[in-house]
């Protein structure tokens, strides 16, 4: 691997670390009491629960794969650090949008179904609330570049694909 791209890919790595620990943060510390409908703590939701694992999972894994990149022994790393990034990203993906999920019905409720929006009596709560959904969309950006580099770490040892029409040319 290019010295430059192993900084890159190290750096990424290490990046998602504080993000996630912020992130974290922030959710498990979020609650706020309101007189008329009670109090709201981030163990109400379950995408918040759920945001916090993966925040948690991202950070050990994002630690575990920096160290990994520096030691030599792991030999297939490479497909290791592939197959991984791909998981962490999906996962990921899925937690971003239970959380924009939450924050969109917090803020516009659901008429359908007679929910009002509760960030008119949660205002603190959903603005530390969207505070983490940012700092957990730039984790899933490092990770999105992270499973880019890993991607073409892993298939840049392979030869293009010969084209058909290649083949006829080096035939005739």
């Amino acid at each position: 691997m290019a010295p430059m791209l192993k900084l890159i890919d190290c750096s990424l790595r290490l990046s998602v670390i504080p993000l996630s620990v912020a992130t974290i943060w922030l959710t498990v510390t979020n609650h706020q009491d309101n007189s008329s409908y009670g109090n709201l703590h981030y163990s109400n939701l379950m995408g918040l629960k759920y945001m916090v694992c993966m925040s948690a999972i991202c950070a050990v894994y994002a630690f575990v794969a920096a160290v990994s990149l520096w030691i030599r022994f792991l030999v297939n790393k490479v497909w290791w650090l592939f197959v991984s990034d791909q998981i962490i990203t999906y996962l990921m993906v899925t937690s971003v949008a239970a959380i924009m999920e939450l924050l969109y019905l917090a803020y516009n409720g659901d008429q359908k179904v007679t929910w009002s929006e509760a960030c008119r009596s949660y205002g603190k709560f959903c603005t530390r609330m969207k505070l983490a959904l940012i700092l957990h969309a730039v984790a899933l950006f490092c990770f999105i570049v992270l499973a880019v580099i890993s991607s073409y770490r892993a298939f840049s040892t392979f030869e293009t694909p010969v084209s058909s029409k290649e083949v006829e040319e080096d035939t005739s």
